[in-house]
């Protein structure tokens, strides 16, 4: 934990005041990814089994953080069979809403489909006891060759129902509108660009929303038009911003995730890659309205392309 000072605690700001967690039992880079998300990169041949231990390591470190800092996590093993070199990211495949409201999302790679494992949802329901009182199933779009990764292609502001998304070949379109017909969601939706002006795969590493903060890389956000529109949404609804360069955006500091603690705290949870990428007045104004925690994940960012926002799926019951 970062400080112990006295903080606003936004009572009426929804956080999340519990967090899904996979622990992974087959991670490694996934050659079906690769493609659309440049901050991968291939495990070595030869490595696999010293990865994995190194991944599973920095998990059990991150689960420890969380819980020091006194956020309530739910765990759940990967499943041995089918492997799943992804299933430590389970916020792409699954949301949870107010009212027992679930939805499981349509994924661009077949092998992040088979995450979607029902061994896994009734363990959540029979075992940690959370009631899917309305299933929002939006995997038929795979069909069609539309996707849409959850919280990855998703960043919600629950309290205002914006949605946004930069769209790629990962969020399109049809399923986001069909999210936010069912969920009553306003959508977002602009273009963003890497250094090497390749599509940002997942909105969530270029854009974290707080409970007054939005941290924002402003700098992939090329077309004016989408840009003002972004700003404005942000603007308008109260929060502060926090723009963030595409270096900064490399270091995962975009993949950041304010939840709410036991105490009725908000937590910004991030990886020490991106807490080391925060400038100096970005952090001190953070930690003037946030508790922070951070965690080594330099295995899990490196092959597996994500950070810490990316393996917290928030439940909201």
């Amino acid at each position: 934990m970062e400080t112990e000072n006295k903080l606003p605690a936004y009572p009426n700001v929804p956080l999340a005041t519990q967090v899904l967690l996979v622990r992974p039992a087959h991670f490694g880079s996934n050659s079906e990814t690769a493609a659309t998300n440049g901050f991968q990169q291939e495990v070595p041949a030869g490595t696999e089994a010293k990865v994995q231990q190194k991944a599973l390591d920095e998990f059990n470190q991150f689960l420890l953080k969380l819980w020091a800092a006194r956020i309530d996590a739910v765990v759940l093993d990967d499943v041995e069979d089918p492997i799943t070199p992804d299933a430590v990211f389970p916020n792409n495949w699954i949301s949870f809403h107010k009212g027992g409201k679930v939805v499981l999302y349509p994924m661009l790679s077949p092998t992040r489909r088979l995450e979607r494992h029902p061994a896994l949802l009734t363990q959540l329901q029979e075992e940690h006891g959370l009631e899917f009182k309305e299933v929002i199933d939006l995997t038929h779009f795979e069909n069609e060759g539309k996707f849409l990764e959850g919280t990855g292609s998703l960043v919600l502001d629950r309290q205002h129902k914006i949605a946004y998304a930069c769209l790629s070949e990962r969020t399109h379109l049809e399923p986001l509108q069909v999210f936010c017909e069912k969920l009553g969601f306003r959508p977002v939706v602009f273009h963003a660009y890497d250094g090497n002006d390749l599509p940002i795969y997942h909105t969530n590493v270029i854009l974290s929303i707080g409970t007054d903060f939005a941290l924002v890389c402003l700098e992939a956000i090329p077309d004016d038009e989408e840009q003002g529109l972004l700003l404005e949404a942000l603007v308008d609804t109260g929060k502060e911003i926090f723009d963030l360069s595409l270096a900064q955006v490399k270091k995962m500091a975009g993949n950041m995730l304010q939840v709410r603690n036991k105490a009725g705290e908000p937590v910004l949870v991030m990886s020490d890659k991106a807490y080391k990428a925060l400038r100096k007045d970005q952090y001190e104004d953070l930690n003037r309205r946030t508790k922070m925690v951070r965690s080594d994940l330099r295995t899990i960012e490196a092959h597996g392309g994500g950070s810490a926002r990316c393996m917290l799926a928030e439940i909201f019951v």
